[in-house]
């Protein structure tokens, strides 16, 4: 019986004993000075980082679903800069709101419970809140609402799409031309050109005299090349950098030389050489043809004259006979 006093006394800690136990906890305790911080929910932000979100500015979207929806509802949101956003997705239904299961994922990756579910009569609202700092934090966030079928919300977040020619350039030989692009409303931190050499991009050599690049740090951007040569065609790129990401466009240049828009015109000329041509042999044939039947038919006048001719005279030659015999 007395193991039992001892066990007792065992379990009351000694300040040796808590002296210890404070140790095992600090050392098992993550810390951010020597940079290795806690496992933080999606949402959460490094401190300076959560410092910087202070100072942006809020982004809030919404997208309605029902029961009865049948397609899936898109909304896309252009950002340029850093944001606080707010993502809220309601869902109208007239079952049980209890047995909706509502879940979100970036792009295909199932995001924890770092969002809101609130109902309001027959609507179920979710929402979800994060900072966009840079090109990661961009993407689809979905929405789920699972029900007897399940119901999809989505949001795409991307940069600004940059604008240059729809159609290709064409410009010849010796001459210069201007490629531009244009960001509507934006105004990217860097532009870059680019040309296409097989499948690699190769930044345009702005050292040589040949390319002049303006508009830099401006909604839009043009390159000049002059003394254009044919091995100048191809695809030219226009590079945009954002705050959150990176955007580009490419323009198709053609170079010609003055000897090709002249094909057509001595195609033409060709044709037309080739049809007066055959339009004078064949006027020639036709008289050539007309002259020999001409001939034809005076010959067979001559012949046929010669011979009433030569019948006539025969027929003289006993008329003359009988008349002589008739006279003596």
């Amino acid at each position: 019986m007395r193991a039992l006093p001892g066990l007792l006394a065992a379990r009351a800690p000694t300040p040796r004993l808590l002296l210890l136990l404070q140790c095992l906890l600090a050392t098992a305790r993550p810390s951010l000075a020597d940079g290795s911080a806690p496992d933080l929910p999606f949402t959460s932000l490094p401190l300076g980082e959560e410092m910087m979100a202070n100072n942006f500015s809020w982004e809030s979207h919404n997208i309605s679903l029902t029961e009865h929806s049948s397609m899936p509802v898109e909304k896309n949101i252009t950002l340029e800069r850093p944001s606080n956003v707010n993502l809220t997705c309601q869902f109208t239904t007239s079952g049980d709101l209890n047995a909706v299961n509502v879940t979100w994922k970036k792009d295909s990756e199932q995001l924890e419970n770092n969002y809101l579910v609130s109902a309001t009569g027959s609507t179920l609202y979710t929402q979800y809140r994060f900072t966009i700092i840079n090109s990661k934090q961009m993407g689809s966030y979905s929405c789920f609402f699972r029900e007897e079928k399940e119901q999809r919300g989505t949001f795409n977040f991307k940069v600004p799409e940059l604008h240059g020619k729809n159609k290709p350039l064409i410009s010849y030989v010796g001459d210069s031309t201007v490629l531009t692009c244009k960001c509507q409303n934006c105004f990217p931190l860097n532009w870059t050109w680019y040309s296409t050499n097989g499948s690699i991009k190769v930044p345009v050599g702005v050292q040589m005299n040949k390319y002049v690049i303006n508009g830099t740090y401006a909604n839009e951007t043009k390159l000049k090349i002059t003394q254009l040569l044919e091995e100048d065609g191809g695809s030219y790129w226009c590079h945009a950098l954002f705050q959150v990401g990176e955007s580009e466009e490419h323009i198709e240049l053609v170079v010609l030389s003055y000897l090709v828009p002249l094909k057509p015109f001595l195609a033409i000329v060709t044709e037309v050489v080739l049809l007066v041509a055959a339009i004078l042999l064949c006027e020639k044939y036709t008289q050539k043809k007309k002259k020999h039947s001409d001939e034809g038919k005076e010959f067979e006048q001559t012949e046929q004259l010669k011979s009433d001719d030569s019948n006539g005279i025969e027929n003289n030659v006993p008329r003359h006979r009988k008349n002589e015999s008739l006279g003596q």
